[in-house]
């Protein structure tokens, strides 16, 4: 883990609330001067902690009323099978994540569709034409009580 000091920290949750934030407004926020805080800030960037910035959408206002938990269970883990099954996964709109994961299942999907009929086209076109998938359990989302890409800032010592 890389090593996070408590002004940093402090800019990495000045950034999640703002990331439109300016450097002069940061640096302002932070009681630096420009220059060396544009420079911690490219240092974050580089190093990867910082990713990358996006608008957060707000996906019922853009027509994406269906958002689905989806397991599935695969029978193949060849190397070919799984680097198919990667590139489907990650080139798929609908897919908003994927996790490989321990229990009865391997991997755990977040996909959102319109409605319901096209989530059931999503199924048809591109989940049962998966590679290896044995088992597709879908769980639709009744209600959003909580929706955050924030991390909680902690110290690297701690």
């Amino acid at each position: 883990m890389t090593k996070i000091d408590a002004v940093s920290m402090q800019m990495l949750t000045l950034l999640q609330d703002d990331g439109r934030m300016t450097n002069a407004k940061l640096a302002e926020t932070l009681s630096m001067s420009e220059t060396p805080c544009w420079r911690r800030l490219k240092r974050l960037e580089e190093s990867g902690i910082i990713e990358g910035y996006q608008a957060r959408l707000n996906r019922r206002k853009i027509g994406l009323g269906v958002m689905a938990f989806v397991q599935l269970r695969c029978s193949e883990h060849d190397a070919t099978t799984t680097a198919t099954f990667q590139r489907i996964i990650e080139t798929s709109p609908n897919i908003l994540s994927c996790h490989n994961t321990t229990g009865a299942d391997d991997f755990l999907l977040i996909a959102v569709a319109r409605d319901l009929d096209d989530y059931s086209t999503f199924v048809e076109t591109t989940l049962r034409r998966l590679p290896g998938v044995t088992s597709i359990r879908s769980n639709l989302s009744l209600r959003e009580m909580k929706s955050s890409s924030r991390l909680p800032i902690m110290r690297s010592d701690s």
